[in-house]
């Protein structure tokens, strides 16, 4: 019977922690808030989280992780909310443990591509601190070390959820020891006789492998002992699951060469190299088997040699040649980075940087940029096919596969990327839209005075690179409205015969920032040249004229005919006036609408029965979509079910059935019952009601409405 956890066991991993008494508390915290309960396995339920919190320390994270693994269910599984564990451990450790309980809510409703990977899109979406993600690894990780203790549909439908889910994040994380476990232990329930097939042909020979493996060791240990290398020597037989894939690929189990593996661990990056000589010069190598991880490092960081030899007994070994160092991020991934960045390693801490700014990229362009549609961000960025290729300087570059040298470039650095002009790949001039391939060798020409092409927008594969592109004409279209509203306003002082430094003191400047609630005399220019206010307007706040803005808009629309701009809304004798929709109610196109003028803010566009404009009538202006416009709206959709349990990963990928976007999410107790709060992206009306229509057919919705009860 295995051994249950206990928290000296835990305290023992964690002798040299600073924060010992903290973890201690929390421990103890959660053992409160989780006493009496029991796991489905029969053990007392503190376990789950106190072996959690082991598989971490295991990793080396920072002490703020191990405390949220602590009291990671003690929201779902317990009484506690957000407030009270960011009361009593702070709000650092509180995000965590609610990230996490909301993950731990959500299930794959079904086993199509479209559920898999919207389960994967909330699950990064929610992981705004990427030590989130680490918990939940974990979390799983020790759930399927006791997936015997559920029925067996459910062994199956988690292990599914495993494999598609968060094995691929395991990945990308390089956290390779819990990758590993995690894909032998899904294999072992998804296809039981396979594993077991696998597992009975090793187990026929494995004492035969036995000899071979300790026999090589001891001619290695020999072999490096005699050329005084200091060195640590561990073998494997390759895992079930890995020899599994390898046959799954049309591999024959003849052709299998790394089933037996050994790894070599020494001091110093140039020991890795001596070793390797020596092992070349006794046994000999196997053609185009060897691998130079270390001069050429991926972009994980991953370093190590690999070569395959012809060992004893005339059996092929794979044998890997790192430093412990080196051992650590492959094992490890960038979670062991934190205890490296205590001890002050720059190149440790850099290495943990670069791998975030792929997570950084696809959660602030979900957050900044409403256009930009999440689902292309997490499939192009993180969960793509990677392609690996090469700086002049031999510094290895990781990318999605399709990318081109303007994603290289802006991976390189944004400037890079904002000032290139052309590319050399494997020394020949091409395109910059050319697909780049594994191993190639980029040269990025640039030019100071060079700026990006929107064009780039068409063929560019990272976020990141759409990103810097759309930045960089945003800050442009900034700079032309400052220049063109400056213009526009010192014209209206000429017409008028004032002076700009009589109109426009300190003083002046400083009551027309703090009427308009914006920063300076540039922001003034900008909402000028965005038509947002009329120069003439801006004067007479100098001069103390306050005139409506109901009266400026009336006298306008006396003498403006009605012209068909390029513009969702045309407003009844006007135009060039700013428009807004309204956020209280969220009109889509075909909506019945009214335009309600706002002082200072143009005219803002309410549905006709929204009650803010009700018995305003004086306010209120004519006005109609126009029907030459193919924009997208946002709204709100409000579901209502009879369950308490959580449905937001089969809506969501419903909604995305539908080509609707998602832009955020959430959960509200309504009546003892779940009801979700969602905003959505759409085209007109009609989409929005065929969405409602089609999510009332989901068992348990009992209604969808844009309206909130």
């Amino acid at each position: 019977m295995t051994k249950k956890i206990t928290f000296n066991d835990l305290e023992a991993k964690l002798v040299m922690r600073e924060n010992i008494d903290e973890i201690k508390r929390a421990y103890e915290y959660a053992q409160k808030e989780h006493d009496g309960a029991k796991r489905l396995s029969g053990d007392d339920f503190i376990t789950h989280p106190l072996e959690v919190a082991s598989i971490l320390a295991d990793l080396n994270v920072d002490d703020t992780t191990i405390i949220a693994a602590l009291l990671h269910e003690v929201i779902n599984n317990g009484s506690k909310s957000y407030e009270d564990i960011e009361e009593a451990f702070g709000s650092e450790v509180a995000k965590i443990v609610n990230s996490v309980s909301k993950i731990n809510k959500l299930e794959l409703p079904d086993n199509s591509d479209s559920s898999v990977f919207n389960l994967r899109k909330i699950l990064v979406g929610l992981a705004e601190d990427v030590r989130v993600l680490y918990v939940k690894l974990a979390d799983r990780l020790h759930n399927m070390r006791t997936n015997w203790a559920i029925n067996p549909k459910k062994q199956k439908e988690k292990a599914t959820e495993t494999m598609e889910v968060l094995v691929p994040i395991a990945h990308r994380l390089g956290i390779n020891s819990i990758k590993s476990e995690l894909e032998n232990l899904s294999l072992y329930y998804l296809k039981p006789n396979v594993y077991n097939d696998i597992l009975e042909k090793l187990n026929d020979t494995v004492e035969e492998l036995t000899d071979c493996l300790n026999e090589m060791k001891e001619s290695l240990i020999e072999l490096l002992t005699d050329a005084g290398i200091k060195f640590e020597i561990k073998g494997r037989v390759k895992s079930v699951y890995s020899i599994y894939n390898k046959l799954n690929n049309g591999k024959k189990w003849d052709n299998i060469y790394d089933i037996l593996a050994l790894r070599i661990f020494v001091e110093q990056e140039s020991e890795c190299y001596t070793a390797i000589g020596l092992i070349h010069s006794r046994f000999r190598p196997m053609q185009k088997r060897f691998k130079d991880y270390i001069a050429s490092p991926k972009e994980n960081m991953y370093q190590s040699l690999h070569t395959t030899v012809f060992g004893v007994s005339g059996k092929v070994f794979e044998i890997q040649v790192r430093t412990y160092e080196m051992d650590e991020i492959a094992e490890k991934g960038i979670a062991s980075h934190w205890s490296y960045k205590e001890k002050g390693a720059k190149k440790i801490q850099n290495i943990m940087e670069q791998k975030l700014e792929l997570f950084r990229n696809v959660i602030e362009a979900n957050t900044n940029n409403e256009d930009a549609e999440f689902k292309q961000a997490i499939s192009s960025d993180i969960f793509a096919d990677m392609i690996y290729v090469y700086t002049p300087k031999g510094d290895v570059v990781e990318l999605p596969s399709g990318s081109t040298p303007i994603d290289f470039a802006y991976r390189i650095h944004s400037k890079v990327g904002d000032t290139t002009v052309g590319a050399i790949v494997n020394d020949a001039i091409v395109p910059l839209s050319f697909e780049l391939k594994n191993e190639d060798i980029i040269k990025i020409n640039t030019n100071a005075t060079a700026t990006p092409n929107k064009d780039w927008l068409n063929f560019v594969k990272t976020n990141q690179a759409r990103n810097k592109i759309k930045a960089f004409f945003s800050k442009q279209d900034r700079e032309d409205y400052i220049i063109k509203g400056k213009d526009i306003l010192e014209k209206e002082l000429r017409k008028r015969k004032l002076s700009f430094s009589e109109a426009l003191t300190n003083e002046k400047i400083n009551k027309i920032c703090k009427d308009l609630k914006v920063k300076d005399l540039e922001e003034i220019y900008l909402s000028i040249g965005s038509l947002r206010y009329t120069a003439g307007y801006i004067i007479n706040l100098t001069n103390e004229e306050k005139t409506m803005v109901l009266d400026a808009f009336f006298e306008r629309k006396a003498t403006t005919p009605k012209i068909n701009y390029k513009s969702d809304i045309l407003v009844e004798g006007a135009e060039n006036i700013m428009v807004n929709l309204a956020k209280c109610c969220m009109p889509v196109k075909n909506d019945a609408i009214l335009g309600f003028i706002t002082k200072g803010q143009g005219i803002t566009i309410h549905k006709k029965d929204c009650p803010n404009i009700k018995g305003k009538d004086e306010r209120i202006v004519n006005v109609t979509w126009n029907t030459n416009t193919t924009n997208f709206y946002f709204t709100k959709l409000y579901i209502y079910t009879n369950t308490d349990k959580n449905l937001l990963a089969e809506i969501i990928t419903e909604i995305g059935k539908k080509d609707a976007i998602v832009k955020s999410c959430n959960s509200i107790d309504y009546n003892g019952t779940l009801a979700y709060e969602l905003t959505i992206r759409i085209k007109d009306k009609d989409e929005l009601e065929n969405i409602c229509n089609y999510l009332q057919k989901i068992h348990n919705i009992t209604e969808v409405t844009n309206t909130l009860k």
